[in-house]
């Protein structure tokens, strides 16, 4: 089959599309026939040596597709050959077919293609892990998402008005304020011209919010604690600008402040699994009655895949990059 292995050419610097052998399905697992692939960040830093993969994963890149089932696993019951799916694999999925545990599976929702499923399951997963269950959403709530025209923002900001909380989120430019309008957010905080904090506090009349959810870190981090009101949560799931900063911890102190986060591969294969269920129970309906979206802002086709790498890296997008198989 051909696949993207995660090392570039070392004199072009570029990803090649190469042939290797299939993969072998295991008793728990599932071929899939991909048809679809959702380009994520971790990609990006896992080809620049920055994102190590876990021990006996695939060197194949790509964490989340969209296809039909070709192959299950003899102790597989309640997916079948044929089935339209989309899946969070732990790797491998920069390929004609991949392997993935049937447990990290969904059935595709009904009113879905294959390039809007494939958008699905790594930053659904994330937000949801992150947001609903470390940060402790609730209605009524108020929650500050930072780049939330990407495609982890895309889905925190969606599930948080799904939730019922008022949200605000950090963007580059007023394009990128429109977008994440038009998918939920209440504010959207031009970041270059605007101080987050000093509009967050002016806004919440001193008060602060209650939950932030951060990918950027650096001098963020500071912003953050300072941002958050009595009890409130900051969430970090990366660190764009460096996770090495001399921060001020009294606000820690003085407001009961948590901070927590977590990276989704890191994760048990019973914990994603769990999300995943919860997931299909809570959200899949929502995406299907069409009240939760997901938003491609452009697709490739396989030979691509360094364009819409590029593309990633200048994070000039709005939603999910995405690559379609022949």
């Amino acid at each position: 089959m051909k696949a993207v292995l995660e090392t570039p050419n070392k004199k072009t610097n570029k990803l090649e599309i190469i042939d290797v052998h299939s993969p072998i399905v295991a008793l728990e697992d599932v071929l899939i026939r991909v048809k679809s692939i959702g380009i994520n960040r971790p990609d990006i830093l896992q080809k620049k040596g920055k994102y190590a993969r876990p021990p006996g994963s695939s060197p194949i890149l790509g964490l989340e597709v969209s296809g039909v089932i070709e192959e299950i696993g003899e102790n597989v019951h309640f997916l079948n050959v044929g089935d339209k799916v989309c899946g969070l694999a732990p790797g491998g999925g920069y390929a004609e077919k991949v392997v993935v545990p049937a447990a990290h599976c969904i059935k595709m929702p009904v009113n879905l293609t294959f390039p809007q499923a494939a958008c699905l399951p790594e930053v659904f997963v994330t937000a949801w892990a992150n947001l609903i269950e470390l940060g402790k959403l609730k209605t009524g709530s108020s929650v500050l998402i930072h780049g939330g025209s990407s495609g982890v923002g895309m889905a925190a900001i969606q599930l948080a008005k799904w939730k019922g909380s008022f949200v605000y989120t950090t963007v580059r430019n007023k394009k990128k304020a429109e977008f994440c309008k038009k998918i939920g957010a209440d504010k959207a905080i031009l970041y270059p011209e605007i101080n987050f904090h000093d509009f967050i506090m002016d806004q919440t009349y001193g008060h602060g919010v209650d939950v932030i959810l951060d990918m950027v870190g650096g001098d963020y981090t500071n912003l953050n604690l300072k941002c958050l009101t009595i009890g409130g949560t900051l969430v970090q799931i990366a660190f764009i600008k460096g996770f090495r900063n001399e921060v001020n911890f009294i606000p820690l102190l003085l407001k009961r402040l948590t901070i927590t986060g977590s990276t989704i591969r890191a994760r048990s294969f019973s914990d994603k699994h769990r999300i995943i269920q919860l997931l299909k129970k809570y959200i899949w309906p929502e995406i299907e009655r069409g009240r939760i979206k997901p938003y491609i802002f452009k697709e490739f086709s396989f030979k691509q895949i360094n364009e819409a790498h590029e593309l990633m890296e200048s994070s000039i997008h709005c939603g999910k990059l995405v690559i379609n198989l022949d």
